[in-house]
């Protein structure tokens, strides 16, 4: 047993020695215009994920959500975050360019919750493109893109002319 435990242990550290290796010696890559690897998009994805899911409170949005507030959530989206995010009805058109790429809303949506892309559009993702808008914005306003975001693919006919209208 005690051979055991020593083997486990001998591996652990080894296997953090050479992570650490890996990362101080240069080997990881961090140019933006090459593919990451398939491993390191997978383990972004999921700890960008699960960080969301647990600093997140799912609290509702403090203001109602009407027709009003959904064609200034377009709007602001669209002069604030369509750059990186897309512009409903065009393709997606700068996603090499961004590493991890940003979500490409008008034809993925979106699997976080009104609340939480709202605590994104507020803190903002560390190391991506995402930043923290809070510091910038109101809540107010915030929570509005929250609500466009959420509904971009869903919306009231009189939204979407609304947005049309100021194409």
């Amino acid at each position: 047993m005690k051979n055991f435990l020593l083997g486990v242990v001998t591996t652990l550290v080894l296997v953090a020695v050479a992570s650490l290796g890996y990362l101080l010696l240069g080997f990881a890559e961090v140019r933006t215009d090459l593919p990451p690897a398939r491993w390191e998009s997978a383990l972004m994805h999921r700890a960008v994920r699960a960080s969301v899911r647990r600093e997140a409170p799912e609290i509702p949005d403090p203001f109602p959500t009407t027709d009003t507030s959904l064609i200034e959530g377009g709007k602001a989206y669209l002069g604030d975050c369509a750059g990186c995010h897309g512009t409903p009805g065009k393709p997606e058109e700068n996603a090499a360019a961004l590493f991890p790429p940003a979500p490409h809303f008008p034809t993925r949506g979106t699997a976080f919750t009104e609340a939480q892309v709202f605590w994104i559009a507020k803190h903002g993702v560390r190391r991506t493109g995402m930043f923290a808008n809070g510091f910038f914005e109101p809540d107010e306003k915030l929570w509005k893109i929250a609500a466009y975001i959420k509904r971009m693919n869903s919306l009231p006919p009189a939204v979407i002319a609304a947005l049309e209208e100021k194409k």
